[in-house]
């Protein structure tokens, strides 16, 4: 499914995302409360998916084009986008002195430059008779997987089997020190989470249960030592 898709449906599916996480944060916001956990929220999405997007497009797809004062532009797009992602992912931390209407201007300039970007990118990556490649149909990771292991359990029979390890150790790798998460399968997962657990000494793993028809294993990122 993913090779299938052009980069604008990519583009809008990120955009959806983002855009629900930040309705929230603003919808707290306007109330003049701190929106933690939301800004946490679309903070760790931000990190997670938008940076990697950023990242993937300037690896697979700008090098297919000749280099232009446009592609430039994108490029400098890119640098404001992440510059904007700190200064969200900084207020998430508790850094800073920002009030609830001042994060509420930053992650509006954000959804602004965004969309305006998104849609400059589509139109200059656009050429006759070339459809615009998606990054996931050159091998990045899909965006529609974050949904599936955002929160504290994630259902494995969910997940494409075939990147099943890759879609896990990603989100194992976005999970803070001392925090857990929950895999669940209607078959024993023993041998995947080997596979995690293979060179790794950060994360412990604990069955919850053990079937017949459900099985739970609880992985902990163990505090920094």
């Amino acid at each position: 499914m993913d090779t299938q898709i052009t980069l604008t449906e990519e583009h809008a599916h990120l955009l959806t995302q983002i855009t629900d996480r930040a309705r929230s944060v603003l919808q707290i916001a306007s109330h003049d409360r701190w929106p933690s956990r939301e800004l946490t929220a679309l903070a760790r999405y931000l990190r997670a998916e938008l940076i990697r997007q950023l990242t993937d497009e300037e690896r697979l797809l700008f090098p297919a084009y000749e280099a232009t004062p446009e592609l430039s532009r994108l490029a400098r797009d890119h640098a404001r986008l992440r510059a904007c992602v700190d200064t969200i992912a900084a207020a998430a931390r508790g850094r800073g002195t920002r009030s609830p209407a001042q994060i509420a201007t930053t992650v509006r300039d954000l959804l602004t430059q965004l969309h305006n970007h998104l849609a400059t990118e589509q139109a200059t990556l656009t050429a006759p008779g070339r459809p615009m490649i998606s990054t996931a149909a050159l091998g990045a990771c899909p965006h529609r997987w974050y949904p599936l292991t955002e929160g504290p359990v994630i259902d494995l029979d969910a997940l494409p089997v075939e990147r099943l390890l890759e879609a896990i150790s990603d989100r194992l790798y976005r999970l803070p020190s001392g925090e857990c998460l929950d895999l669940c399968s209607r078959t024993d997962p023993g041998r995947f989470c080997d596979a995690l657990a293979a060179g790794e000494d950060d994360y412990g793993f604990a069955y919850l249960a053990c079937g017949p028809d459900q099985w739970r294993v609880r992985v902990t990122h163990r505090l920094d030592r």
